[in-house]
């Protein structure tokens, strides 16, 4: 009973570190105002760092995925539908966004994007 009490406290503390370590929202836009990158650059950034990029969609891949590129590369975006569906975002779109690096162990680094607007 006691390893069940210590493992559960521990994952507790674990979980609630995490919320207290993500960046607001605000935060972020603030760091991704500053942080105009290209696609090459994103991809060298430590994860939750707030960037911009501005460049073209190339397709949507599936659910909120979309590949976005620039002169420099290509980088899958997470658009979560309440950004992308009103704006019917789709291929040829050239769109600036602001968001976070968000790195991963088994699959490329991408982009989880908070703020979208398309371009002229």
């Amino acid at each position: 009973m006691k390893k069940i009490m210590t493992a559960l406290t521990m994952a507790i503390a674990l979980g609630a570190s995490s919320v207290v370590l993500a960046k607001a929202d605000q935060t972020l836009l603030k760091e991704a105002a500053k942080n105009s990158v290209t696609v090459a650059q994103a991809k060298t950034l430590q994860d939750e760092v707030g960037v911009s990029l501005t460049g073209s969609i190339v397709r949507h891949v599936a659910g909120d995925d979309f590949e976005f590129k620039d002169a420099t590369g290509s980088i899958i975006l997470d658009i979560d539908d309440d950004l992308w569906q009103p704006m019917q975002l789709k291929a040829g779109d050239r769109i600036k966004v602001m968001g976070e690096v968000d790195t991963h162990r088994s699959k490329p680094t991408d982009i989880e994007v908070i703020k979208i607007e398309r371009l002229k």
